[in-house]
């Protein structure tokens, strides 16, 4: 009798544990609706929507934020606005989602170029050649070339803005 309660309490804990991971998704599953929603947004930046490509990609996202293409490709629509820093920042969450991912590795490394911190995207560079090891990587050549060039020079008269004409 003594013995009863106990016994009972631990075969619910067993069952509650056993069910709770049972119902739980695989590691690699991204949700369906997520993967259309990329390939929507893709389209759409390949068709020079990014207003609409942004949006989408960060449905893609709300549906499932393990996507780690939906970060890639919206760290790549940022790089086309001309914004490095936020480029940076999404290809650091796809990096977090798999650490080897060679393509955001090399996103994230000419973005760091563009912000002059090339020393950083040495070392993503490196990273790059480790991941890959002996096989050919195109993001190799893509980075080294992008490292080569160096940031970009702004000039003082491209980073002033024009002066608005007074109103009378």
């Amino acid at each position: 009798m003594r013995y009863t309660s106990v016994a009972v309490a631990a075969a619910l804990t067993l069952l509650t544990v056993a069910t709770a991971v049972q119902g739980q998704r695989g590691e690699d599953t991204i949700d369906g609706r997520s993967m259309a929603l990329l390939a929507r947004g893709r389209a759409l930046q390949a068709a020079g929507n990014l207003d609409a490509a942004t949006d989408t990609l960060e449905s893609a996202l709300a549906v499932d934020p393990r996507n780690r293409g939906a970060f890639v490709t919206l760290a790549e629509v940022a790089k086309t606005r001309g914004l490095p820093g936020k480029a940076i920042r999404l290809y650091r969450e796809a990096l977090s989602l798999d650490p080897n991912d060679v393509v955001a590795l090399s996103g994230q490394g000419e973005a760091l170029v563009a912000k002059g911190a090339v020393a950083r995207a040495r070392e993503n560079l490196a990273r790059i050649k480790t991941v890959c090891g002996k096989r050919p990587c195109p993001e190799v050549a893509a980075l080294t070339a992008s490292i080569a060039k160096g940031p970009p020079i702004v000039t003082a008269a491209a980073a002033a803005p024009a002066a608005a004409p007074k109103k009378d």
